[in-house]
């Protein structure tokens, strides 16, 4: 099929598998693996890929590749990948791929080094690069950067951003203490801020912008800005993951003495660090320093947790050095870890049932000691911590005395842990508050920005803290959609360079679906926490009355796992997200998203002892009001900061880090395909790659590039306008015109070659100068062939005045020849009306002839009238006679000729009646006797008459209904047709409509999709959730191409209306070999249908860097007029539809026509260097028997229909447009002239006998010659 053409077909694990086109459908392909253990894959055309001539090529730039495609772009990235280069770009995009191991030698100092000043492509993809690419933007375009790190939890975003951050302050810095400080703050931000969950040893649980500040283009500060710390896992944990890092490093690493005095044990002795893992990260050099009695029961059993980015025991160490510093005294940071001890400690305390009947609870007494310890570490009054825990002091409104009430023991327990919440949220923003004043900077003129934030997050549970990771992420890919595609096609579309639009699904619906006032869940969520009870399930059912009939919400019972299912209608709802749909289960959904304290609480640890205790709550003092907690919102606090964050990022330049995570079980060197693919599609890279494969990701404006040589520039030059001057500086330079496209202000250039023209700009000024004395030439040149072309131009125009000097003489000899006719035209009539005369002396003469009486007489006569006849045209040629003349003359003639016809054909009348009269007694005879028999057989008759007149009256009752239903059909043809009138008038408006419903059915598909591979991805990190059955529908099998394909041929007894059963091969046979005509026309309507589809899959997947039009079927004019009319939504009418033509002859109707064209490579050159060829095509009925092109200077091509189907022009007659070209048909004889000369008759004879023709008006015509 197609010459075995090398395709990737879709693979559920793998992604993609490389295999060959073994059928075409209307609306899929079969490919066939070149693994045999896996089955042949029928899949929709949208989801088959061309493959690279070369499988092993791997490039530094996806954009580098012949076929940009989200297949091709999987397999670099898996090569890449296993060569341990982790980096690659997708145009100016860094695509980072997590190792999950330490690469040697890729962050070492000369490597930081090697890539300052550097521009993008000159070295390969690196994290440094982009930094670089940053600072150099922040420098010359005096606009503040961006650089935005993106990613799933576990794909490395936190190591990148560390990267980029010693790059900018190695590279960059003043050379002061600064901006170490500023390096040092990312290890301890991490410690108290990142924590071990089940997709990443060293996930980020919380987000940061930090802002590196620069003055004169050197760093002089910096600001970092925290989003949402998830305070739920300061009290409880996932089995397998842990609390934040400085919770393990100060029970691994903490010196002794600082052990005992802040009575720290082993992780199992917290209930804080006990739900999840105990096991320290230790690597083998550190597990001996570590005291056993440091060591929990488990980690003992199991040992240490290996990752070799994490060591506790060392990382403590690093904490205080970074503390160090940074300014932080020793006192300071003991003061930061007595409270982290003291948050500890807070979550030993138990709670038990008082005695009496007062009710309430009382602080257990095998935990009174956790309370002594608390209240020490915190600053706190033992009897006062108790009393606040186990009481809520509440004040009645417009009254000062308030009221003690009791808690049981849940309410207790919340207490506890809404304190112990709250001081290690506080001292979070105050470690980022000291953070910043390690780093002040008095002005700035500018700042690149690197974000880090937590990756879209799914779990088995999920709650409301993934809610707001995945409303951020949300956002931040609408941001990427807007920066990179939709504000990329706009400057397009402004600067006029012709680029394809690239249709990406917009999020906006989901962003209101949470964020819109009012009705955003968000908004629901807060009126729920305002009322006197509020209630999660409330919420939940609230949400889904306003929403019940939103595509991007719906019930739990949708999900696409088990356990989801299981849940109540207002214990959860699901939101389908840009990645997949995510389930949430709304309990605590209200606690979590009012961030204020008990008034008891809060009045305790504002009173604290401890100085910096009092110093986290001092600023959030709350007081009663009407006798209940006032109320902030969490959810409402994070969409204002959200909403700070994103007007930053839109007043700064913007880079992308797209950080991929390869596998679930974070191990090196695996590479699931399935997996990575889904990520970069939920990332938008496979819309970037189909704006990249006609994009400009690089630009420079004219006046850069001019301001950049003018110093240099001698006089003259300096006249020239900027953009004249960057065209000849590009010719000078004799750069590739496909590198590079001219807009209105800038200069575009493709993927990767931006950094050619920057080395030469960056060059020395020697260099320089030469670069000058070039374009001088280029433009004297220029200039030189202006006047050439304007002499030409001259002497053409010469020509032409001669040329129609000579017309002027042909014009007056057709001018004489028509008065010469005008003057003589009597006697051209009335020759002409005599010839006919003569013409008529034959008839008469024969006869005469036939006569048996009176032959003579009537031979004399005749020839009388012969010579008068020609008597006549003599003297019309020999005299010049008036008209009057020659018509009596003339009349005179027909007179004679009537008399003796009279005569003639009454002697002959005569003749004919006798023998007439004979036949006539013989016939009367034979009449007679056939009456005697007649009367004979007419008394047989008369039995079956009766019977017959029955059987006649039923056929005739029966005829009336089968007349009455054709009747009542050929009334409803007609209504069909004046309907089909209609629907012809509106064609245009419903294809539209038809394309947007086909996107919106398109955009569900695809969202399905990622929400069942989002779903088998969750099953296999849970290892225990399950993944319901697939249920998609039959429709939705075919459009995603997982309909197994069916095998064997096509038998005779198999319906042939439904051509779909029908392979491809099977078409071309049944055209070959049927003889049924009807049948053979709808299988052409169907092979040229599938032949049309296939061709317009292989001109969306075209090569990046082919060569326009290369394997083009057709002239552009033909192709163009097609387009015009023709697009995917027709596609998919015309497959739907089945062919019912039927053949009026058994011959179809030949045309022949031909065209000229311009060769595709020479489109572009002046119109002089244009070289053109010839396009034949010979139509046998509606498609193309033989197509023949003759390029200049080239071997004539030639395809016969059978042989080289794959490369005729699959286009109906009427869809080229050709019948109403003026002048494109030819004469047949032309066509064979043209053919024949061309060696056609002998490849076509050679294409006959190896039997790979189909049968054509033309090969019949052959075949009978060879005969």
């Amino acid at each position: 099929m197609d010459s075995g053409k090398v395709v990737w077909g879709p693979h559920p694990e793998h992604g993609f598998v490389i295999g060959t086109i073994i059928d075409i459908n209307q609306s899929s392909i079969t490919v066939k693996p070149r693994n045999n253990k896996i089955k042949a894959i029928t899949a929709s055309y949208n989801q088959v890929f061309p493959a690279e001539p070369d499988e092993k090529k791997e490039v530094d730039d996806n954009c580098a590749l012949m076929y940009l495609n989200e297949a091709t772009l999987l397999h670099n990235l898996d090569l890449r990948y296993h060569k341990d280069k982790i980096y690659t770009y997708v145009a100016n995009i860094l695509l980072a791929v997590n190792p999950y191991k330490d690469i040697k030698g890729l962050y070492t100092p000369e490597r930081i080094k090697q890539y300052k000043g550097k521009s993008l492509g000159v070295l390969p993809p690196h994290c440094y690069a982009i930094a670089d690419k940053a600072y150099r933007d922040l420098k010359v375009l005096k606009l503040s950067q961006a650089i935005i790190v993106s990613g799933e939890s576990g794909a490395g975003k936190t190591e990148n951003t560390k990267f980029a951050l010693k790059y900018i302050a190695d590279n960059f810095g003043s050379g002061d203490d600064i901006d170490q400080r500023i390096v040092q703050a990312n290890p301890l931000l991490e410690a108290f801020g990142n924590a071990k969950t089940m997709r990443n040893n060293n996930s980020s649980r919380f987000g940061k912008f930090i802002e590196i500040h620069f003055s004169k283009n050197k760093l002089v500060g910096g600001f970092i800005s925290h989003y949402l710390l998830e305070k739920s896992r300061i009290v409880s944990q996932g089995a397998k993951e842990r609390n934040y890092h400085i919770f393990y490093r100060l029970c691994c690493g903490a010196p002794d003495a600082l052990k005992a005095k802040l009575k720290l044990k082993s992780p199992e002795n917290f209930r804080y660090l006990q739900n999840g893992t105990t096991q320290y990260f230790l690597h083998k050099s550190s597990a001996k320093d570590v005291g056993q009695n440091r060591l929990s029961a488990y980690h003992k059993k199991k040992g240490a947790l290996d990752d070799p980015m994490l060591d506790d025991y060392k990382d403590f160490s690093r904490i205080v050095d970074a503390m160090k510093q940074m300014g932080i005294s020793e006192k300071d940071a003991e003061d930061l870890f007595q409270i982290v001890a003291g948050v500890l400690h807070l979550g030993n305390i138990n709670f038990e049932e008082a005695d009496g009947t007062s009710g309430g609870c009382k602080v257990s007494d095998d935990t009174k000691d956790a309370v002594e310890i608390t209240s020490k570490l915190l600053g706190l009054d033992a009897d006062a911590l108790t009393e606040a825990m186990t009481n809520r002091i509440m004040k009645s409104a417009g009254e000062e005395n308030s009221i003690k009430v009791p808690l049981n023991k849940v309410q207790s327990s919340n207490a506890r842990e809404a304190l112990a919440k709250a001081i290690y949220s506080n001292l979070f923003d105050h470690v980022v508050s000291r953070v910043n004043e390690c780093f002040p900077f008095k002005s700035s003129t500018g700042y690149i920005g690197i974000l880090d934030i937590a990756g879209f997050e799914y779990f088995e549970v999920n709650s409301f803290e993934q809610f707001c990771i995945n409303y951020c992420n949300e956002k931040l890919q609408q941001f990427f959609n807007r920066r990179v595609l939709h504000e990329e096609q706009e400057l397009y579309e402004k600067e006029g360079l012709g680029v394809h639009e690239v249709i990406y699904t917009d999020n906006q619906d989901c962003i209101d679906l949470i964020e819109a006032p009012r009705v955003g869940i968000l908004d629901i969520l807060d009126e729920e926490s305002k009322l006197p009870r509020p209630d999660d399930k409330h919420f939940t059912s609230q949400i889904h009355q306003k929403h019940k009939n939103h595509f991007r919400i719906t019930i739990p019972r949708k999900s696409q796992l088990t356990t989801h299912r299981n849940l109540r209608d207002d214990e959860g709802f699901l939101i389908r997200h840009f990645a997949g749909a995510v389930c949430y289960q709304t309990a605590k959904f209200v606690e979590k998203n009012n961030d204020a304290l008990h008034y008891s609480l809060e009045k305790l640890v504002s009173g604290s002892s401890d100085k910096l205790v009092r110093r986290l709550f001092e600023n959030t003092g709350v007081a009663s009001t009407k006798g209940k907690l006032s109320f902030i919102s969490v959810g409402n606090k994070f969409k204002t900061q959200l909403g700070s964050l994103l007007d930053k990022l839109e007043d700064t330049g913007s880079s992308f880090i797209r950080c991929i995570k390869p596998n679930f079980m974070m191990q090196e060197q695996s590479f699931l395909g399935g997996q990575i693919l889904s990520q970069l599609q939920c990332s938008g890279m496979v819309s970037v790659l189909n704006l990249m494969q006609g994009g400009f990701p690089s630009r420079t404006a004219f006046a850069e590039v001019y301001e950049t040589y003018r110093a240099i520039m001698p006089e003259r030059l300096r006249r020239l306008d900027p953009r004249l001057f960057c065209k000849a500086l590009f010719k000078a330079l004799g750069l590739n015109e496909t590198d590079f496209k001219f807009g209105m202000t800038k200069v575009f250039f493709r993927p990767g070659k931006f950094a050619e023209f920057d080395e030469l700009m960056r060059s020395d000024p020697e260099n320089m100068k030469i670069l000058i004395k070039r374009v001088q030439k280029w433009l004297a040149r220029a200039r030189w062939r202006k006047v050439q072309w304007c002499a030409l131009s001259v002497i053409k125009c010469t020509n032409k005045i001669k040329w129609r000097l000579a017309q002027y003489t042909i014009i007056q000899k057709h001018i004489r020849g028509y008065q010469t006719r005008r003057k003589h035209i009597p006697r051209i009539k009335a020759y002409a009306l005599a010839s006919k005369l003569a013409g008529q002396l034959g008839k008469m003469q024969q006869i005469v002839g036939a006569l048996k009486d009176n032959k003579k007489d009537m031979f004399v006569k005749v020839d009388k009238h012969c010579k008068q006849v020609r008597q006549h045209l003599v003297d019309i040629k020999a005299k010049i006679m008036s008209e009057q003349a020659m018509q009596k003359t003339y009349q005179s003639l027909v007179r004679s000729e009537e008399s003796l016809l009279k005569d003639l054909m009454s002697k002959k009348m005569a003749e004919e009646e006798a023998a007439k009269a004979r036949k006539i007694q013989e016939a009367m005879e034979r009449a007679r006797q056939q009456r005697i028999e007649e009367e004979r057989k007419k008394k047989e008759a008369e039995a079956l008459k009766e019977k017959k007149r029955k059987e006649e009256e039923e056929e005739r009752k029966r005829k009336a209904v089968l007349e009455a239903k054709r009747k009542k059909e050929e009334e409803e043809e007609r209504k069909r047709e004046e309907e089909n009138k209609k629907i012809q008038a509106q064609i245009e408006a419903q294809i539209s409509a038809e394309r947007k419903e086909e996107d919106r059915k398109n955009t569900i598909l695809e969202q399905e999709r990622r929400d069942r591979e989002l779903a088998m991805r969750l099953a296999q990190d849970e290892g225990q959730a399950q993944v319901v059955e697939d249920t998609t529908s039959v429709m939705e099998q075919q459009k995603r191409g997982l309909t197994a394909t069916k095998g064997g041929s096509v038998g005779a007894g198999d319906d042939k209306k439904n051509l779909s059963r029908y392979k491809f091969a099977e078409l071309r046979d049944a055209i070959n070999t049927s003889t049924d005509i009807q049948f053979i026309e709808s299988c052409r309507e169907e092979f040229h249908r599938r032949l049309k589809v296939y061709h317009l899959w292989k001109a969306k997947n075209k090569a990046s860097n082919h060569n326009a039009g290369a394997a083009q079927r057709a002239p552009k004019s033909v192709v163009d007029h097609h387009d015009s009319s023709f697009n995917a939504t027709t596609v998919a009418m015309a497959s739907k539809q089945v062919a019912a033509k039927t053949a009026g002859a058994t011959q179809q109707e030949q045309r022949y026509f031909r065209i000229p064209f311009i060769r595709p490579c020479d489109r572009s050159l002046a119109p002089e260097f244009q070289k053109r060829g010839w396009w034949y095509a010979h139509f046998d009925g509606k498609y193309i028997a033989r197509q023949m092109e003759l390029h200049p200077g080239k071997k004539p091509l030639l395809l016969v229909a059978g042989k080289d189907d794959m490369q005729l022009c699959e286009l109906s007659l009427q869809d080229t447009g050709l019948a109403h070209k003026k002048g494109a048909e030819i004469l047949p004889r032309q066509f064979e002239e043209a053919w024949n000369a061309n060696n056609g008759a002998t490849y076509m004879a050679d294409a006959i006998k190896a039997g790979v023709a189909r049968t054509t008006y033309a090969t019949q015509m052959m075949k009978s010659q060879m005969r």
